[in-house]
């Protein structure tokens, strides 16, 4: 394989994929059907990545550019080893949210770029001194309960935009639950964004939809891109959000190794720095803050194609997708009813992600160090505590987090010193492979 990871090798006759078999990463098949899976790729992220521009009020377009961007970046560091798709991370939504109220969408773009610097520094230690001491100092435990209070967390939003259209948002989440169970493969995956078509038609049938933006809008031109401002006050907003990133890249990363057969741990420290770069990239220009993407995870295991060949036609295609912005504009167009509906899915989805970490790590709750770390941690973050010091203010998100990485550490510190009972055991003081990775945050 080349440098970039660009020199495939063509699977078998180019066609078809044999039973027993897989197109593994530096391999493709023909290239009307890599360009027709590359496609199916963006379909798949699609209704995730565009719900938080959406949520949180950023250009859907310059989203959707700097998600491509960025999946291209993810793939030349990684040198081709590692497919994988960089859509929007939920993680972001409630900084985001919080950031804006202090200081608008600039200094929302500036605590992206600071999660993202500190995402890529943590993958450059990582590329030099292994992973094992996040595994360390991020158990399932504590895992499990900043995804689930970062979920939990965003439970009032879901409310308030719910509540605009709560016809037009129950018909959004009941259409988003039947597909899951009424569809196999990859229209079953693809729930939230059927549920949110289908919502979507309600909505227009209902005159809860307004096309002015649309015809105003170009057919083709660049994004709208954003300037960043930094604000010192927001870092305590968006450092959390690394904990989750590192959690679901390192995630992303065994998942693929798990199923191609390769150690992929080499590369793990890219994977990290390559999202953080991509974040920054995202951040610098008005895009969400990015992560791998689980629903891409499903359309490989479907069609048991893992080329990167792939990956790079998606990349491509939501770049070319961007410089529409009569797209954009039709994307923009999604009423709150909808993002409601969508969102108490979703939230109440990545609140459970949480739990799905513990219950997969097997963690122990007759423990009570568990059981306080994580109890504490989801009152904190679900009732949205907020600490307010001179010039900066640590909300829900950052305070739980920061309370249960306290509480684990210096329970079984004191613990250990004082022979208790009490002292985590094994399952709880080493992560696992976090093979189920905790959501896409996306």
């Amino acid at each position: 394989m080349s440098r970039l990871g660009t020199n495939w090798t063509v699977h078998g006759d180019g066609k078809n994929v044999m039973p027993g078999q897989f197109v593994a990463p530096d391999e493709r098949l023909s290239w009307p059907r890599t360009i027709g899976i590359g496609a199916q790729h963006v379909v798949a992220m699609f209704g995730a990545t565009f719900l938080v521009p959406l949520i949180t009020g950023f250009p859907p377009s310059t989203t959707l550019f700097f998600s491509g961007i960025g999946t291209i970046l993810f793939l030349i560091i990684t040198a081709g080893r590692v497919p994988s798709y960089l859509g929007s991370s939920f993680a972001f939504i409630a900084p985001i949210a919080a950031a804006q109220g202090q200081h608008g969408p600039a200094g929302a773009l500036g605590g992206i770029i600071m999660a993202g610097a500190v995402l890529a520094v943590i993958g450059a230690v990582v590329h030099k001194a292994g992973s094992r001491w996040i595994q360390l100092v991020m158990p399932p435990i504590v895992t499990g309960a900043i995804v689930a209070l970062i979920g939990l967390n965003l439970a009032p939003t879901a409310k308030a935009s719910f509540e605009q259209a709560p016809v037009t948002a129950l018909v959004t989440v009941v259409s988003i639950l039947l597909v899951t169970v009424l569809f196999k493969g990859i229209l079953g995956r693809l729930s939230i964004l059927i549920g949110v078509l289908v919502g979507y038609l309600v909505a227009m049938l209902r005159g809860e939809v307004d096309f002015a933006a649309i015809n105003d809008a170009a057919w083709v031109g660049l994004p709208e891109f954003m300037a960043p401002s930094f604000h010192p006050s927001v870092i305590g907003l968006f450092v959390p959000v690394v904990l989750v990133l590192v959690a679901e890249n390192i995630g992303h990363v065994k998942s693929v190794a798990a199923m191609t057969g390769r150690n992929l741990d080499p590369v793990t420290g890219r994977a990290l720095m390559a999202d953080g770069l991509a974040t920054m990239l995202a951040g610098s220009g008005g895009g969400s803050g990015t992560t791998t993407y689980a629903e891409n995870i499903g359309v490989m295991a479907a069609s048991r194609v893992y080329s990167t060949a792939a990956y790079w036609v998606a990349g491509v295609i939501a770049v070319l997708l961007s410089l529409f912005p009569k797209f954009g504009a039709l994307i923009a167009t999604v009423p709150a009813g909808v993002i409601g509906g969508a969102g108490v899915v979703l939230y109440g989805m990545i609140g459970i992600l949480g739990v799905r970490i513990w219950v997969q790590n097997q963690v122990n709750f007759s423990n009570p160090i568990n059981l306080s770390t994580a109890g504490i941690a989801l009152v904190i973050g679900i009732a949205n505590f907020t600490w307010t010091v001179g010039d900066l203010t640590f909300e829900g998100i950052a305070l739980g987090t920061a309370a249960a990485l306290v509480i684990f550490h210096g329970m079984t510190a004191i613990a250990r010193w004082r022979g208790s009972e009490h002292v985590a055991g094994p399952e709880e003081l080493e992560a696992s492979d976090h093979g189920s990775r905790p959501s896409k945050l996306g």
